[in-house]
């Protein structure tokens, strides 16, 4: 790998574009054994605008990280003394490193990797040999998102402490969906657009994952796909509206983000076994009744 300052150059507002004026400077931390590959992603970060830390074993990286605080931690798998996965896993055992994003930079990637991986915790990968552009790329995505979280989280605690209330006419979002962490970006994410016409790829986009990455992370923690978390918002609100409204099926099946009536009544059809006019009446006359 050589390093070019050109290569670097050509992502350069990316990555400073979240070096915001007046916020401190970014800090990475690189653990690396491979003192060519360390030191090219050091100067390449120093070089747009970061405060770069090398570091060349997992026990020294777990150190630094703990010393220091990085905004963000790349680090290779394979390394003789403590590798990545360890080096993962006490880090997120400790209070004060725990959130900090992870990159993993491996030579190969298996299934097995990439589970092992998001059991841990790690929040993307990086496929060795890789280009400064891509290295550049992916720490600047993830700390984008990391700002976003950062943002919405503050926004959503300032409503909550002035007594407002972020979705007042929205169904309990615990009873929908599962108590995971690490997947309340994609939840927000869907709880936010699932009435438009969003899919796999819009939300990997907005969580900073690739659509296969995200896939193996939902399904390997709830069991389902990012899909059927989608189908399931939407049916929610399908059935709040047939209960409560007397919006025609075809107003329904839009307001909860399909475009075709019929595939709304298809998709329906399968989670709930009736049709929605069906499960409207039903519901009606049972609700009369307790009345």
């Amino acid at each position: 790998m050589t390093f070019k300052y050109e290569q670097a150059f050509s992502l350069a507002n990316a990555a400073k574009a979240l070096q915001v004026s007046g916020d401190p400077m970014k800090t990475i931390l690189v653990i690396e054994d491979e003192t060519q590959t360390r030191d090219i992603f050091v100067r390449s970060l120093t070089f747009e605008g970061f405060r770069a830390i090398g570091a060349e074993s997992g026990s020294i990286g777990i150190r630094l990280a703990q010393t220091h605080l990085p905004d963000l931690i790349v680090c290779d798998i394979m390394m003789p003394d403590r590798d990545g996965y360890e080096v993962l896993s006490t880090l997120r055992q400790k209070k004060a490193t725990a959130a900090i994003p992870f990159i993993f930079l491996t030579a190969k990637v298996t299934m097995a990797d990439l589970r092992r991986g998001m059991e841990l915790g790690a929040d993307d990968y990086l496929t060795k040999p890789c280009t400064v552009e891509q290295f550049l790329a992916a720490i600047a995505t993830r700390l984008e998102r990391q700002q976003t979280l950062k943002q919405w989280y503050t926004c959503n605690l300032t409503g909550a402490n002035a007594g407002e209330s972020t979705s007042p006419s929205a169904p309990d979002l615990a009873e929908i969906f599962p108590d995971c962490p690490r997947l309340k970006p994609v939840f927000h994410f869907i709880e936010t657009h699932y009435p438009q016409p969003i899919s796999l790829r819009d939300v990997a986009q907005a969580v900073g994952y690739s659509p296969a990455y995200l896939t193996n992370l939902v399904q390997n923690l709830t069991g389902r796909t990012v899909k059927q978390w989608i189908t399931e918002r939407r049916m929610v609100q399908a059935r709040e509206l047939l209960m409560k409204s007397a919006q025609s099926i075809g107003q329904i099946a839009e307001a909860v983000g399909y475009g075709d009536a019929s595939y709304f009544i298809r998709q329906f059809r399968q989670v709930h076994g009736v049709s929605p006019q069906v499960w409207r009446n039903t519901s009606t006359a049972v609700e009369y009744q307790a009345v």
